[in-house]
């Protein structure tokens, strides 16, 4: 090599150098859950989470170890709304669901497709980690 051959392909590597902060990609800000042609969004916040916990007595990622009764998937769904949807009631959520369920969704589909990426957005896993539940999940139906 001749000229600054050398020392361009030496900035060209160093420039390759990335910054690891700068790799990390941040969480999807909400989850959207469409029902009737709207989206709704859903994010669990400190607060909520804290009413599921007392409610229930027992850490969230304890009520989805295993596939929850709907009831429960739908009590996560009315936390996980209720900052943008003031006011929302849990006969709301039911009647969401039941909408849901004529549009062609099912109680499986609310748990993988709703509730598990819900969780993600709101911090209780990593993406990474949400793939796995959803895998271990399509094995066990």
């Amino acid at each position: 090599m001749s000229g600054l051959d050398e020392e361009v392909k030496n900035q060209e590597e160093e420039t390759k150098i990335v910054d690891l902060d700068e790799e990390k990609k941040k969480r999807k800000p909400f989850h959207y859950w469409t029902v009737g042609g709207r989206d709704y969004r859903l994010k669990l916040k400190a607060s909520n989470i804290e009413k599921l916990e007392n409610k229930y007595k027992c850490n969230v990622m304890h009520l989805v170890d295993d596939m929850p009764a709907l009831s429960v998937m739908l009590t996560i769904i009315q936390a996980a709304m209720l900052p943008w949807e003031h006011g929302v009631k849990y006969d709301d959520i039911l009647n969401l669901f039941d909408k849901y369920v004529e549009e062609g969704g099912s109680q499986i589909d609310l748990y993988k497709n709703v509730v598990i990426p819900t969780l993600a957005v709101s911090g209780f896993f990593t993406p990474k980690m949400a793939a796995e539940i959803l895998e271990a999940t399509d094995e066990e139906l």
